[in-house]
């Protein structure tokens, strides 16, 4: 009996954890008045253990468009996301603001509004906050926090940084991530970036990507190269997710408009120069649609997780099998040899659910920030948090 029990202690039989998943709205249409959309999630967990939610709020009348008013709201929380801070705007540059000239050269889009767009943070290991956003789709800023995203440094524009992608790739719009990016454990921070000429659909096409870093934790930043190129093949790469691999390489896991509906993926021996050829990533479906990526490493396991809507079904209104852009059936899947193969694709939300991010806490619970919402649509009725551990994801 005592070897039977000191086996089960071993094999962590006795002490398993009961499967357990919550979820609460974090931003809800309604609860403000001054928004009626909140769109684009993301989700980090800092040194100190706090998580910070953040997303694009977009203000009425108008709030379906990217070129709205939009505001970046942050909320926090010091209990692993149980409960949580009132939602604070976090973005403010100074100044006259114009905005992008081939915003204007569409329909419907207000001169006046004011576009903030494609925030992401990177929690950095000396605790620093590492922030970038875009204003207009067309300039890049960088601010920081040093007291768990409290407060917020004065922001600096580093848009110059991006004018060295000019030589390859003749942008006019552009955005950084969106989602949480990365610091590699060379110290290097790399937040994903697509780029546009602004001269096809909503001027974001056609696309390519790449990433900007900084080797100097945040004081400057530089253009890495085009990791994937629009091609009749690979259609319009953009919003992109970063996870360093365990031998120290950087992948780039891409959303795009590709006939094969699958994510593409790069890899880069430094998350800047060299990427591979792109290719399709048969185990994850692309119903066009951001995705989360993280790395779960807790309890000895260091394995990656990834979230997006797992639909291919035929939309309503298309006219091809296949071609559906409808985003539900959230699911998030498990890489055990580092994104060469997915598992256990458990379905978070089966109903309409739309972008995600994905995070992990100190006593590791995953945390997926995502769109909900009642019907189809490219935004949902507002964002939620689920907290569930990894017995739940693993339960048939």
């Amino acid at each position: 009996m005592y070897k039977f029990l000191i086996g089960l202690l071993v094999s962590g039989s006795v002490f398993a954890a009961d499967p357990f998943i919550e979820r609460q709205d974090l931003f809800r249409v309604g609860d403000d008045p001054a928004y009626n959309i909140y769109h684009i999630p993301g989700i980090v967990v800092t040194t100190q253990g706090t998580v910070l939610t953040w997303c694009e709020a977009r203000r009425k009348p108008a709030g379906a468009s990217d070129w709205d008013d939009i505001r970046v709201l942050l909320r926090r929380s010091t209990d692993d996301g149980k409960t949580w801070s009132a939602p604070v705007s976090i973005v403010d540059v100074p100044g006259e603001k114009k905005k992008n000239p081939f915003a204007l050269k569409l329909k419907n889009v207000d001169p006046t509004a004011v576009t903030y767009n494609n925030p992401v943070l990177i929690s950095d290991r000396d605790s620093t906050v590492h922030m970038l956003f875009c204003l207009e789709y067309m300039r890049v800023f960088y601010q920081r926090s040093v007291d768990d995203g409290v407060s917020w440094s004065q922001p600096v524009e580093i848009t110059d940084a991006c004018e060295a992608f000019k030589k390859d790739y003749p942008w006019t719009v552009l955005a950084t991530g969106p989602n949480h990016s990365i610091q590699l454990r060379t110290g290097r921070l790399v937040v994903p970036i697509w780029l546009s000429t602004g001269t096809g659909g909503n001027a974001h096409r056609p696309s390519v990507t790449a990433t900007l870093y900084s080797d100097d934790a945040g004081k400057s930043w530089h253009a890495g190269e085009i990791a994937a190129p629009c091609t009749d093949e690979w259609i319009n790469p953009n919003e992109s997710v970063a996870v360093e691999l365990s031998d120290g390489r950087v992948m780039l896991n891409m959303r795009n408009e590709s006939k094969a509906h699958r994510r593409l993926v790069t890899i880069s021996r430094d998350g800047a120069t060299g990427w591979s050829q792109p290719t399709f990533d048969d185990a994850l479906l692309e119903p066009i649609c951001m995705a989360g990526l993280v790395r779960y490493a807790f309890a000895g396991k260091s394995w990656l997780l990834f979230s997006n809507p797992h639909n291919l079904e035929r939309a309503s209104g298309t006219t091809q099998p296949g071609q559906s852009r409808d985003r539900k059936n959230l699911s998030v899947k498990i890489s055990r040899d580092e994104g060469k193969s997915w598992s256990s694709n458990k379905t978070l939300e089966l109903g309409p659910s739309m972008y995600s991010d994905l995070a992990v806490t100190h006593n590791g619970t995953i945390l997926c920030f995502y769109g909900r919402g009642t019907k189809p649509g490219f935004a949902g009725t507002g964002l939620a948090l689920a907290r569930f551990n990894l017995e739940w994801l693993l339960a048939p």
